[in-house]
C-alpha cells in the first residue's frame, strides 16, 4: 500500500541523487529554494520510495524533482504523486503547474494534460521543455 505525505526537504535528497543524478556530487539534488517548497513523499511498505517538491509563486505552482527509485519505477507510484500533486495544487486555488520536463519524460506528463512549450534548454547532460497544465475546476 502507497501512502502520500508531506515530508521534510532533506528527505528527497537521496531519492533525488539515487533516481536521477546518481554520477553526480550529493549536493548537485539539492535545490537553492528547497526550503521555500512543499515536498511530497510516497512511502510503500512504510520506505519512502518516490518525492516530488512544490513551489508556487502568485498562483501558479512549478513542481521539481519528481523522483521514484529505480526499483520501485513502473508500478503507477509516479502517476499517484501527479495526481496527488494536482488535486493539492486544486486546493491550493492555484490556476497553472509547470515543470521543466526530461525530453524523454514529457509522455508521461501529457497523460495529466500537461502540453509542451517551445522553452527547452540542456543541462547536467539532458536535454528538457517546459510543460505546463492550465488547472480547471468544477
Amino acid at each position: 500500500m502507497a501512502v502520500i505525505e508531506q515530508i521534510f526537504p532533506s528527505l528527497t535528497w537521496r531519492i533525488r541523487h539515487v533516481t536521477m543524478y546518481p554520477h553526480q556530487p550529493y549536493d548537485f539534488v539539492k535545490l537553492e529554494h528547497d526550503f521555500d517548497g512543499i515536498h511530497f513523499g510516497i512511502y510503500v511498505d512504510y520506505e519512502l520510495t518516490g518525492v516530488v517538491s512544490l513551489f508556487m509563486e502568485d498562483g501558479i505552482g512549478q513542481f521539481r524533482k519528481l523522483a521514484i527509485l529505480p526499483e520501485a519505477q513502473h508500478q503507477g507510484l509516479g502517476s499517484q504523486l501527479m495526481t496527488y500533486l494536482i488535486d493539492f495544487c486544486k486546493v491550493q486555488k492555484l490556476t497553472k503547474l509547470w515543470c521543466n520536463a526530461r525530453v524523454n519524460s514529457t509522455e508521461f506528463y501529457t497523460k495529466f494534460g500537461f502540453h509542451q512549450t517551445n522553452q527547452t534548454y540542456s543541462a547536467a547532460g539532458f536535454d528538457f521543455v517546459r510543460m505546463e497544465l492550465v488547472i480547471q475546476y468544477g
